[in-house]
Formats: C-alpha cells, sequence, structure tokens
C-alpha cells in the first residue's frame, strides 16, 4: 500500500498504515495538493470540528499550481505553531491522555521546520513510536492518488471528549484518538 505524508493524518490514514503491517510505503515524490491532509488535519473541540492549517509557500518556479510536496515550504506567517498548540490544549487538555503524551507532542511546535514534507514525517513518526508500533515505513518514489478521506470506513466508534455535543465525528486527526484513547490502536483497527 502507498499513502501520501499527512500532517498529524486522520484515524483512518493510521488504520491503513497500521493494518498494512510492513508492507506501507510513504510516497517521497508526492504531488503536493491543496486543502489535503498534507497541510491539514481535523481535531474536535467544544464548538466543533476545527482544521488546523499549516501555511505554506510554493516555488517560485510553480506558475500551473502544481509542485512536488518536497518543494513545499512552510512559511511562520502567523504565528501558527503557537496557534495549533494552544488549539490542542484547548480541544484536548480535559482528555484522559493529554498528559501523557503532551512532552512528546509539544516539541514538534516548537521547533521550526522548512519542508512541509520533513514535518510530515516528523509528526508521522513521533506518532508511531508513541503507539509503540514496529512499523517504518519505507519510502518510495511512486505517489498515492487516492485522497485520505476514502479510508475513513477503515476505523470503528471510539471515545471522543465531545461526543454528547456532537455525537461521534469520524476520521479526525490521530491526536483525537491518542488524546481520548492512548495507544491501542490495533485494538480500533480490529473492531
Amino acid at each position: 500500500m502507498i499513502l501520501h505524508p499527512t500532517y498529524f493524518g486522520p484515524v483512518g490514514w493510521y488504520a491503513a498504515l497500521l493494518s498494512g503491517d510492513n508492507d506501507v510505503l510513504i510516497s517521497a515524490q508526492d504531488v503536493y495538493r491543496r486543502q489535503t491532509e498534507r497541510n491539514r488535519c481535523t481535531i474536535i473541540t467544544a464548538n466543533g470540528v476545527q482544521t488546523l492549517s499549516v501555511p505554506v509557500t510554493m516555488p517560485e518556479t510553480t506558475r500551473s499550481g502544481r509542485c512536488m510536496l518536497k518543494e513545499v515550504q512552510i512559511s511562520d506567517h502567523g504565528n501558527w505553531r503557537h496557534q495549533h498548540w494552544q488549539a490542542l490544549q484547548s480541544a484536548y487538555g480535559m482528555s484522559p491522555f493529554f498528559d501523557y503524551f503532551a512532552d512528546d507532542i509539544r516539541p514538534l511546535y516548537e521547533k521550526t521546520w522548512k519542508w512541509l514534507y520533513d514535518y510530515d514525517l516528523a509528526t508521522m513518526n513521533t506518532v508511531l513510536e508513541l503507539l509503540q508500533t514496529n512499523i517504518t515505513p519505507l519510502l518510495t518514489d511512486e505517489h498515492y492518488d487516492t485522497p485520505c478521506t476514502l479510508l475513513q470506513n477503515k476505523t470503528a466508534e471510539y471515545y471522543q471528549t465531545f461526543r454528547r455535543r456532537h455525537g461521534f465525528i469520524p476520521n479526525a486527526s490521530i491526536l483525537d484518538y491518542l488524546f481520548n484513547e492512548g495507544t491501542d490502536v490495533r485494538a480500533l483497527i480490529n473492531k
């Protein structure tokens, strides 16, 4: 299975990654697509769904708007790292596992990253480490052209802090699952 890199990808993306054991490849030659999981993640807040977007800049040589993910730089516009961390604290600060994982996630918002691709891989590797998996996805020059939203049916419902208010919201960021359920993602995949 080939997956594209994501910014704290959706639960379904991680379900696909984990269910593939060591047969999962991450596309190193992925085409950057705007408004996708490559630079966005969805969290669940007291007010409902909130999308966190990493601001990016495209190479000036890209006139068609199409470029490779490896060419996309992260912009420091709008103090996004601070805003994203504050949003996570606000949304998940009272969640059962927020304090357990906060010290591992926060450094990803303290370091300055130049390339979106590198940041996406860092978020993925951090999550895989927190999940205590033995999976080490390999990079490939092939690319995966199916949106992550097609992977959402791979997951079952789980506890969400604001479920009583909003009902279950599927395929939020893996951070939603980690902060609410902990590391038992295998159980989620097997449901």
